[in-house]
């Protein structure tokens, strides 16, 4: 099996590809966490141009980075070679040529010259804007993009023409890199290496999901053994990391709500919320509230890891290397196998979430969880036609069957939910299981039109209706 080369990424490469063309100056910034591929889109967009200088920094001295970036954009623009090695000097060149330039991994640049952005911001306004450059700022550190080029505090702000916030690959597009596994392997699959294309292109397509859990995750000699501590060390900024990589074993493991969290990390509950906001900001957790409930008004709260290779790394990984060491190729079979039901349990819902808007095809004004006392909804979307889609999630070895169709109807029936044109909602019942469903239940559901039966196929076959 051979990778593709770039997966998707059409609507930010359309994006980058029609600003380029445009006879207007362009300033863009691309940015997202490490290994999603944002080298890969913005050398994509470029690839076929003569016009383009891509160039990527590194964490030397400014003197270093300006030769280094002269040497680069020479073999494109010779005249650069004669220009002073300043940079507001060889931009204010580069625009009078129209030139494209991406200057990679920006927060480097600003690490080592924090005026940096200062000087682009006076080159820009006094020469750049004026012409048909294009230039764009590509990085990693959420922080130093957003402080330094995207937040009011910057000498940026107000400039940039154009923002891609690069997300992670979908469950449908992540499956490009392993077609030949069935559905309920590639939910397996997403689960734990996630969206992330570097941490797919590691999968070695002839060995099992247990396999490649182990060899590249639980051995210590795996590419992704330490790729979350790497990353949160480096380029996270957490450099006193024990609290807060508590916290995060804390909601791997299940606690979810503030107060367990607290209890599990052994911090005050006061101070925890400074602890959760950072982890937001970095993108390292979400914040998840019932559907219905305004995120400003509602104290309903609970947490869990964006990154599936994170939840699995600290449920399964993080302080447990004696183990691991120990039991060597058992690992998999010892430690993570009894559970991984478990763990696939909160995954299979957020799968069964983003599959929704395919599965019953609506204008959604939102699609999540909800629950108030004893009753609990592992999806709901709120359709702008007064339908009220609820779902039960069940990943299990049985089937499922005409009580958990009740269950689901009598919990639906607890939503405090009023329609955009006011009324009240149709309902819409949907029943996601692993392992099918009762004859009872599919009798049901062949019997009336507001009940659908979804399996592990459905969730990730991209023809699906």
């Amino acid at each position: 099996m051979s990778y593709p080369r770039f997966v998707n990424r059409n609507d930010e490469l359309e994006m980058l590809e029609s600003r380029f063309d445009r006879e207007t100056a362009e300033l863009l910034v691309v940015y997202g966490r490490r290994r999603l591929g944002k080298s890969a889109l913005v050398r994509e967009a470029i690839r076929d141009r003569d016009d383009a200088v891509y160039w990527q920094a590194t964490e030397e001295t400014p003197d270093v980075q300006l030769a280094s970036f002269v040497e680069t954009a020479r073999e494109t623009f010779p005249v650069v070679e004669d220009i002073k090695r300043d940079w507001e000097a060889l931009l204010r060149t580069l625009g009078r040529q129209d030139a494209i330039v991406v200057l990679d991994e920006f927060p480097y640049l600003v690490e080592s010259d924090d005026s940096l952005p200062s000087k682009l911001q006076r080159v820009w306004d006094l020469h750049l804007e004026e012409t048909g450059t294009s230039l764009v700022l590509v990085g990693s550190s959420i922080s130093v993009m957003e402080e330094k080029v995207l937040s009011g505090g910057s000498p940026l702000y107000g400039r940039r023409t154009g923002t891609i916030d690069l997300p992670p690959l979908s469950l449908t597009d992540a499956q490009e890199f392993y077609p030949d596994t069935d559905p309920e392997t590639s939910i397996e699959t997403w689960s734990v290496f996630g969206g992330t294309p570097y941490y797919l292109r590691a999968l070695s397509p002839s060995a099992s999901l247990a396999e490649n859990i182990q060899s590249h995750i639980l051995s210590e000699h795996g590419v992704l053994h330490n790729e979350p501590e790497f990353l949160l060390r480096t380029e996270f900024g957490i450099r006193e990391p024990q609290t807060y990589y508590t916290i995060l074993r804390a909601i791997a493991t299940g606690k979810r709500e503030t107060g367990e969290i607290a209890n599990f990390a052994g911090v005050d509950s006061n101070s925890l919320g400074s602890y959760l906001a950072k982890l937001r900001r970095l993108r390292l957790i979400t914040r998840d509230i019932p559907i219905t409930e305004n995120p400003n008004a509602t104290r309903k709260s609970r947490y869990r890891l964006n990154e599936p290779l994170f939840r699995f790394w600290f449920r399964y990984v993080y302080g447990q290397e004696g183990k691991l060491a120990q039991l060597g190729d058992d690992a998999y079979g010892e430690l993570v196998e009894p559970s991984f039901s478990d763990y696939m349990g909160p995954m299979f819902e957020i799968a069964c979430q983003s599959a929704v808007p395919r599965l019953i095809p609506k204008t959604y004004h939102g699609i999540g969880y909800w629950w108030h006392k004893q009753h609990e909804l592992d999806v709901v979307g709120l359709a702008g036609d007064g339908t009220l889609v609820a779902g039960e999630c069940k990943y299990t070895t049985r089937k499922m069957h005409e009580g958990d169709l009740a269950d689901l109807e009598r919990s639906a029936a607890q939503v405090d939910w009023t329609p955009p044109e006011g009324g009240d909602p149709t309902y819409h019942y949907c029943c996601f299981g692993r392992s099918g469903f009762s004859d009872g239940l599919q009798e049901t559901a062949a019997e009336r039109s507001d009940v659908s039966l979804f399996t592990p196929k459905d969730i990730v076959d991209s023809k699906s209706t």
